[in-house]
């Protein structure tokens, strides 16, 4: 049996400083240059990443699009694969060098699964390690029970754009993507494939997620242009994720608990921005502390009260503001002395990189 033809898509935007590394990543893998292709996604780049791309044809494709966000990418991208399986990278993160063997293995060997995630190093802006962050264990997740969809959101992380891999049979069942989907297109697509055909995800670290200052998803609390695209996102995710589930057979028990913390990050980022009133933050905020922790001493609840008291007559943007401030200083490590609540079950395991 042949080995089956892979595409590889990478979408960048201004990654001038990173796309060569992304792409380098890719042709240094030990599989058979034969097997695969590259084609790279430009959303309308304004830096040097155009000609940084250029220089690796014809091994590389070259996509350029006027810039429309990472759904819209995907929406154009994806269609011009040829792979049956398409394997996704961020032009600003890399791969391990077995990253395209490991994960074709998984396809070959169970045919019946349509995506397939792996764990991750966390690095900063010059590459350097800071964290690795897998599974505990290598999982398979099909939706089918409230058990499973417990299991998807820890392992969620997983099965961002750069761990991603997704049968394109499956992909084709997708397409489109909403194109206010600026980011976070990445979480509709695996949530959508586990849906329809299930995934598995690896307990293996072979992808490099850089964080750096340019970063689209992760960002400072103060830059409110690239909240707000967030913000829109997130709304978008939302709106369109629940009907979409539901035509994949989803049952609504299960389509309600997987929504409930889109919900919770998309009202957080409406607020924030302030667009709303206290009384919904008091909303949100207790329907967060409800999902986080399955128990917490009587110390801590009253602290949780009192912060909802505060949230009921400040301002949202004024109180998540306050709330940055206190994340950012570490605040949290003091609150210790009234007891340490106990988080949902964690399938992740973190821990500082050698």
């Amino acid at each position: 049996m042949s080995r089956p033809f892979v595409s590889v898509l990478i979408d960048t935007y201004n990654h001038e400083k990173f796309i060569e590394q992304a792409i380098a990543s890719v042709l240094g893998q030990k599989f058979p240059a034969s097997d695969y292709e590259i084609l790279v996604v430009d959303d309308g780049s304004t830096d040097g990443t155009p000609e940084l791309v250029k220089k690796f044809a014809p091994r590389v494709t070259y996509l350029p699009k006027q810039n429309g966000g990472q759904a819209s990418a995907f929406n154009f991208g994806i269609p011009k694969c040829r792979g049956e399986i398409v394997v996704f990278l961020d032009g600003d993160d890399w791969w391990e060098p077995g990253k395209l063997s490991t994960v074709v293995a998984e396809f070959e060997s169970q045919p019946e699964i349509g995506a397939v995630g792996n764990g991750l190093y966390e690095v900063d802006e010059k590459g350097k390690r800071l964290f690795l962050n897998i599974p505990d264990r290598r999982y398979s997740c099909h939706l089918r029970s409230l058990e499973e969809a417990r299991h998807f959101l820890e392992l969620r992380s997983f099965l961002g754009t750069s761990r991603l891999a997704i049968r394109r049979g499956v992909l084709e069942r997708i397409l489109p993507l909403p194109e206010d989907l600026l980011v976070e297109a990445d979480e509709f697509l695996g949530t959508m494939a586990v849906a329809l055909s299930g995934c598995v995800v690896l307990d293996r670290p072979l992808t490099a997620y850089r964080f750096h200052a340019d970063n689209q998803f992760q960002y400072t609390s103060s830059d409110d242009r690239r909240r707000r695209r967030k913000a829109v996102s997130l709304d978008c995710l939302a709106k369109h994720l629940p009907p979409r589930l539901r035509t994949a057979e989803i049952s609504d028990e299960i389509v309600a608990f997987l929504s409930l913390p889109n919900w919770i990050d998309a009202s957080r980022s409406r607020l924030a921005l302030g667009r709303g009133w206290p009384w919904e933050t008091v909303r949100v905020e207790r329907a967060a502390f409800h999902h986080a922790y399955k128990s917490a001493s009587t110390g801590y609840h009253l602290f949780h009260a009192a912060v909802l008291a505060v949230a009921a007559v400040t301002p949202p943007k004024l109180f998540y503001g306050a709330r940055d401030w206190y994340a950012k200083r570490r605040l949290a490590r003091l609150r210790g002395v009234i007891g340490t609540p106990v988080p949902a079950d964690s399938l992740v395991v973190r821990k500082a990189a050698s």
